[in-house]
């Protein structure tokens, strides 16, 4: 091969994503200096996240305008000139959108590590990347849950929020998950074992919360935002934890669509409560602790996936905005 793709941004988006707010583009194939490694990829990773870095500066710097998607994915080592990276090795990391990327190992994300054998592609950028991670530092160390207590998990369909709902019933709580639709509230009550699913498209959220949480919510697992998280908020119980992990319903946002402000926040004061955000990578030096604690979960059978796999590296743009449309089930990817 001679050459390969990318897909570059080429606007900032303003509201929901449009194909035109991206390029796909045919270059040649990099080559590699010493101490550099080319791979191919095979997997790519969609997560949320993304759409903050394509609007601007966040945790991460935006990316820039013409600069190459940014996104996590797995593939292999196809040519190298690093010791310690050698051809035929699966590696993971934040390589973007294209088909071939040269690495030194290191992105502006994190470290390229190597996939470890028997790890399938879903399971490493799914429930033992930061996906799970994201659930387990999130749950366990923001939201501190004791035995007996009840989690609310707002997203709890999906990649993060349902390993979130097995984690807690793993702990001894009880676990009231917030989903979309009927197929995605019988999953998170059949398959992810959680007491109870709330399906936000029907009826009052805050009411079916009080009918399941009498006596309030100890910890707040929040992925959705607005309406919901103001629900949730009126539902709290003393010394509650609410747990900001994001906001997608409102990410695609302009400045038009903006809201007013949460209605129920003082319940915060009321109930002598917390809330506290954070991101993932707060906890990059622990994510082998992590990944050690969902594994003990998987092998005791507590711990069951989703991933929605889409295929074909042309279709990037339309696999992202799945995950603002709602039709994703699980972890998001993509594979080329």
């Amino acid at each position: 091969m001679t050459t390969t793709r990318r897909w570059l941004l080429q606007s900032r988006p303003n509201g929901p994503l449009k194909d035109s707010d991206f390029e796909l583009v045919t270059v040649p194939m990099p080559e590699i200096a010493d101490g550099e490694f080319l791979v191919r990829l095979t997997y790519f990773s969609f997560d949320p996240t993304q759409r903050g870095w394509l609007g601007g500066d966040t945790y991460l710097p935006a990316v820039p305008i013409g600069g190459v998607v940014r996104a996590g994915g797995i593939g292999e080592v196809v040519a190298s000139k690093h010791p310690g990276f050698a051809v035929g090795d699966v590696v993971q990391g934040a390589f973007g959108w294209q088909e071939h990327a040269v690495s030194n190992g290191m992105t502006e994300a994190g470290p390229v590590t190597k996939v470890r054998a028997g790890v399938t592609p879903e399971q490493a950028l799914g429930v033992f990347g930061t996906t799970g991670l994201t659930a387990w530092f999130g749950l366990t160390e923001i939201g501190q849950p004791k035995e007996g207590d009840t989690i609310l998990v707002s997203g709890a369909a999906g990649a993060t929020g349902s390993v979130v709902v097995q984690i807690g019933k793993a702990l001894g709580c009880t676990v009231i998950g917030i989903a979309g639709g009927p197929d995605k509230c019988r999953w998170v009550v059949e398959t992810a074992g959680a007491d109870a699913c709330i399906d936000y498209r029907t009826g009052n959220v805050g009411r079916q919360i009080r009918e399941h949480a009498r006596k309030g919510v100890n910890v707040v697992f929040e992925n959705v935002g607005g309406e919901i998280l103001d629900a949730a908020l009126a539902n709290l119980a003393l010394n509650a934890r609410v747990v900001l992990c994001g906001g997608i319903s409102s990410y695609n946002d302009t400045a038009e669509d903006r809201q007013p402000g949460l209605r129920n926040y003082m319940n915060l004061t009321v109930m002598r409560g917390r809330m506290e955000g954070f991101i993932v990578l707060d906890f990059a030096k622990r994510y082998g602790e992590g990944v050690a604690e969902l594994a003990k979960l998987m092998q005791a059978g507590k711990l069951k996936t989703a991933e929605d796999v889409a295929h074909g590296f042309e279709n990037c743009p339309a696999t992202l905005r799945r995950l603002f449309e709602g039709k994703n089930f699980g972890k998001q990817l993509l594979k080329v």
